[in-house]
């Protein structure tokens, strides 16, 4: 409504009748509707609030944003409603402000938002008689920028990955190699320095050993590859795991305890890979165990649509720095490792269409999950969102 429009009604209330004053109310009614109804049309959310920075209006979308009170909000404080606003700091009369936000609830969102002052045109005095605060959800685009650089740091690795097989690969084999052949000279010579000299060669003929499994770990991890799936049961490949592993685990005094569902499906798996994630998960959660020993706890689920199987230990779990990091190559927490573990289970996993979670608490235990989908993912096709409808009518 302009302001042109409510000084000319000002000027003639004493001069019109009941009627118009009915049909020019009756506009204004009509007016304030559109407005509102327009405003619970937008996705971003709408919030009006007076110089105080207490909410007058909120449209749909910025009350569940915020997930604002069922109970009625309006005069309550921005600074009371969203934990972590201070209002003093963002009001200003004449700038507007523009901030990125994470809020945790109703849900863990990112979001963008600016304040706008909305000056008060009505009267000669300089000042504003509120402000507009308008509200973005930018979880999804964050979300997007992540698997972006996620996957460009894939793609560097991948190229790194073809440069060091080449570049270390063959000399480690060359050196491999000639160590057996001085293994053998060594043989012909005195037997008073051939234990010294064997002693020195077999340190060496070690390391190169690991190295040469580092090499193979890291193309493992980032090497792109081709399920070969049969229809297996996920349960007979963990067994066989732990029969692989049984020796190392007693060594370590690992208790292993089973809680599987006996609901199992088959399920389309390469059978060979899931046993490299298991193998890679299980000897994780043993290193994870003090020396006394500790339970690793495997329990498995069936739903509809997945099979859910957790690997839990009761070691000295993961700290909060560490946690951010579980995903990236070499970032580990063992003297030796390579930080390449995970990354080989994710891609697997994803491989085969399914997902990991990984649950951890400091001093208490690691919990890995994998949800195993029963069937493979085909095309879906989604709802379009341009045709949501929209009641124009509804105050919802």
């Amino acid at each position: 409504m302009k302001t042109g429009f409510l000084d000319k009604l000002i000027n003639r209330l004493d001069l019109v009748t009941p009627e118009e004053v009915q049909n020019l109310v009756t506009r204004l009614l009509k007016e304030k509707g559109f407005l509102e109804n327009v405003f619970e049309a937008l996705r971003e959310g709408v919030l009006i609030l007076d110089p105080d920075g207490n909410v007058t209006f909120a449209n749909h979308a910025g009350v569940t944003i915020f997930g604002f009170p069922e109970a009625s909000f309006q005069g309550l404080n921005i600074g009371q409603l969203v934990r972590g606003i201070e209002w003093s700091s963002l009001a200003h009369p004449e700038r507007v402000v523009s901030r990125d936000m994470e809020i945790f609830y109703p849900e863990n969102r990112f979001l963008n938002f600016y304040i706008s002052p909305i000056a008060n045109e009505l009267s000669d005095q300089a000042g504003t008689i509120g402000y507009v605060m308008l509200v973005r959800d930018e979880t999804e685009s964050k979300k997007h920028a992540a698997e972006e650089l996620e996957s460009e740091k894939l793609n560097a690795l991948t190229l790194l990955a073809a440069g060091v097989a080449h570049e270390i690969g063959n000399p480690l084999n060359s050196i491999g190699i000639h160590m057996q052949l001085l293994a053998r000279k060594v043989k012909k010579i005195p037997e008073e320095y051939q234990e010294d000299i064997l002693s020195h060669l077999e340190t060496a003929q070690s390391e190169v050993r690991r190295l040469d499994g580092i090499l193979k770990q890291f193309l493992q991890a980032v090497r792109p590859t081709t399920p070969k799936r049969e229809q297996l049961k996920l349960h007979d490949i963990l067994h066989e795991t732990l029969g692989n592993l049984e020796i190392e685990l007693e060594q370590r005094k690992c208790q292993v305890q089973l809680d599987l569902t006996p609901n199992e499906p088959l399920l389309p798996l390469d059978g060979e890979q899931i046993q490299q994630a298991f193998y890679n998960l299980i000897r994780n959660a043993s290193q994870a165990l003090p020396a006394s020993g500790g339970i690793i706890a495997i329990s498995s689920e069936s739903t509809p649509y997945a099979l859910k199987l957790s690997i839990s230990d009761n070691g000295s779990g993961i700290s909060p720095e560490h946690m951010g990091a579980l995903f990236e190559p070499y970032k580990t927490t063992k003297k030796s490792g390579t930080g390449l573990g995970l990354i080989i289970v994710r891609r697997i996993i994803r491989e085969h269409g399914g997902e990991i979670e990984v649950d951890s608490e400091e001093g208490k235990g690691t919990s890995v999950t994998l949800f195993f989908p029963r069937e493979e993912k085909h095309l879906r096709m989604l709802a379009d969102e341009n045709e949501t409808i929209i009641d124009l009518d509804s105050n919802a």
